[in-house]
């Protein structure tokens, strides 16, 4: 008879005082979720605009001191390239690259470097420089195109813009 009883005894959960500290602590750590979460995205909204409006936001050319840093640093920009691609000629493709170099820049061997790009960029094929793995292999292959032309002088290649069309 005592087990018949043990049985029929209604089986105690946790008292209404812990349940109800258990929903105020989760409501306040979503609560504070919530307000962290708000006050790391606060901030402009994008805008909409084209494309020449954008660039032209967010273009750091214009800093105060942005020639002196470039000069600082050894980096030449180049004009930008367009031309169409190996496969399928249909496909164009603009980048804007900027040189590094190790000493002073030269203009005639940044030149030089630049219609090799061009030249190169040519006989490349769509195929090549898809993902991420491509686009490294078409930035190891120019860098090293650059070394090759300037003797050495190059220490890097900057890709800029890359863009398909």
């Amino acid at each position: 008879m005592a087990k018949a009883d043990a049985e029929n005894a209604p089986k105690k959960g946790p008292s209404i005082f812990i349940q109800l500290a258990l929903l105020l602590l989760l409501t306040g750590a979503a609560a504070g979720t919530g307000w962290l979460t708000g006050s790391l995205m606060t901030g402009e909204k994008p805008t909409v605009g084209t494309g020449s409006q954008i660039g032209a936001e967010n273009s750091y050319d214009d800093l105060p001191g942005s020639d002196d840093v470039a000069e600082a640093l050894h980096v030449f920009r180049l004009e930008p390239i367009s031309t169409n691609l190996a496969d399928p000629i249909d496909i164009w493709a603009r980048m804007e690259l900027a040189l590094v170099f190790n000493e002073i820049p030269d203009p005639m061997v940044a030149e030089a470097i630049h219609q090799d790009f061009v030249a190169y960029l040519r006989t490349v094929k769509a195929r090549q420089i898809q993902g991420a793995s491509g686009f490294q292999h078409l930035r190891t292959d120019l860098e090293e195109r650059a070394r090759i032309r300037s003797n050495g002088r190059v220490d890097k290649v900057l890709v800029r813009t890359l863009l398909f069309e």
